[in-house]
């Protein structure tokens, strides 16, 4: 019976022994698994990028320890293509991030690009400048047919000529692409990001919309710097009817049809082209609205008082008609000068409109009755050339004419004795002259000046951009 106890106690012990070993075995064997389940979970993938350690440097490959027991290689050819400022700096025990490009290559090596991870850092980059909607400022590194080349970062940016600002393009000319893009070439350039496209690796860029959204900053920047009477450089960026616009140090200021010339121009045009580098001075300044007026003219030396000189009240000219208003009729009296006919001065009987009594192209005798040199007007008249008033000062000219004689003087004194006359013959009739003449024609002028302003609102206000 002890026997039997014996036997069947060692019996106890030896399966208690057997079960603590199976125990054991079946825990390593989890634990194995469960390492080599990390292991696998933590295998690197083509697209990743990691965190590595150089280690070692041999030739023209590095040896890169990316974690799991695991190495990769940079090849020679790429490493070849990085700065030699970058190569040099490359230390065993170095971090360094780098891409995964492919785990399964012929020689069961991973293949690693330090160039990729740049990009893809700068991709990254490029995704939130598109986000925010911000502003890059870079340089122009080189140029296609199609437009310039930006690098951001270590990407090929493309600016199309389409998104390149209109001041730049009208800087340069040509049929070729060098002839429009080469000298552009290691310019600054501030550029908008406006398409991203890693799969197609696309990275599009416009200088024309960043120059859009900060034309507004630079014009407040710019209006705290000026003052009215300043004389600025800047160049013609577009023409109107109205006026031409002028680029100053990114903001655009507007040359008014009357500030362009002293002389009488239909269109800026005849004077000015697109692209043209002017001198213009400040004439006024509303901080308000954000404009800046501006005069060509006002820097040259206004050649009317030079031109009227020669001319007199009640002198007898000869004139083309170059206008027909409804106020009256202008006519060339010589190269530089231009008076008015006001339509009270064309005939004795009423006129409704001068087309009654005049065409376009007439050449006609007419009678200086007013230079107003302040205004810079001279007021004519066909209805005076044959009058009374004036025939003794006509014949003194003639006289002046033919000896040669000098009668300012004796023109001034005549003109003297004739107004004193006629103004205690007819006080009311040239009273009531003047009233009608000068209203009617300050009115006419009025109104041509409060179109052009209108006009001028109408069309800067709906195409301040391209501009």
């Amino acid at each position: 019976m002890d026997q039997l106890d014996a036997q069947n106690g060692h019996n106890t012990e030896e399966e208690q022994n057997t079960s603590k070993e199976e125990a054991a075995t079946e825990e390593f064997s989890m634990e194995s698994l469960l390492a080599q389940e990390d292991v696998s979970l933590d295998m690197p993938k083509p697209g990743e990028i990691r965190k590595g350690m150089i280690a070692s440097i041999s030739g023209d490959e590095i040896l890169v320890s990316i974690g799991a027991k695991s190495e990769g290689v940079i090849p020679s050819r790429e490493i070849s293509q990085l700065p030699e400022e970058v190569r040099k700096s490359f230390k065993v025990g170095e971090e360094i991030d780098v891409y995964v490009v492919n785990t399964e290559s012929r020689h069961s090596t991973i293949l690693l690009s330090i160039q990729r991870a740049l990009e893809e850092s700068d991709w990254d980059t490029a995704e939130k400048h598109l986000r925010d909607k911000d502003a890059y400022e870079a340089e122009i590194n080189g140029y296609n047919k199609g437009g310039l080349i930006v690098h951001m970062g270590n990407l090929r940016g493309f600016v199309p000529a389409s998104q390149v600002s209109l001041s730049r393009r009208m800087a340069y000319g040509g049929d070729s692409p060098d002839q429009r893009w080469s000298g552009m070439v290691g310019e600054p350039i501030v550029v908008r990001v406006i398409e991203v496209d890693r799969e197609r690796r696309r990275l599009i860029l416009s200088e024309k919309a960043a120059s859009q959204e900060s034309r507004e900053t630079l014009k407040s920047r710019l209006l705290d710097e000026l003052d009215e009477g300043m004389v600025r450089v800047g160049r013609v960026t577009s023409l109107a009817d109205f006026g031409a616009f002028v680029n100053i140090n990114g903001a655009d200021g507007l040359i008014h049809l009357s500030e362009i010339s002293w002389d009488h121009i239909d269109h800026p045009k005849e004077v000015l082209k697109v692209g043209q580098e002017v001198k213009v001075k400040i004439i006024s300044i509303d901080r308000d609205r954000k404009r800046i007026g501006l005069s060509l003219r006002q820097l040259r030396d206004d050649p009317w008082e030079d031109h009227v000189e020669d001319y007199q009240v009640g002198q007898l000219v000869e004139g083309k008609i170059t206008r027909l208003t409804k106020f009256g009729a202008f006519a060339q009296i010589d190269d530089n000068l231009e008076g008015l006919i006001h339509i009270s001065e064309l005939s004795d009987r009423r006129v409704e409109h001068p087309k009654e009594v005049l065409t376009v192209d007439d050449v006609v005798t007419l009678r200086i009755i007013k230079i107003d040199t302040n205004r810079r007007r001279i007021g004519l008249s066909l209805r005076k050339v044959e009058s009374m008033k004036y025939s003794d000062m006509d014949w003194q000219m003639a006289l002046a004419e033919l000896d040669g004689i000098d009668m300012a003087e004796e023109i001034e004194e005549l003109e003297a004795d004739e107004e004193v006359a006629a103004e205690a013959v007819a006080p009311e009739v040239e009273a009531e002259e003047t009233a009608v003449e000068e209203p009617a024609a300050e009115e006419a002028e009025e109104e041509e000046e409060d179109s052009s302003e209108e006009a001028e609102e109408e069309v800067e206000d709906g195409s301040t951009e391209e501009a």
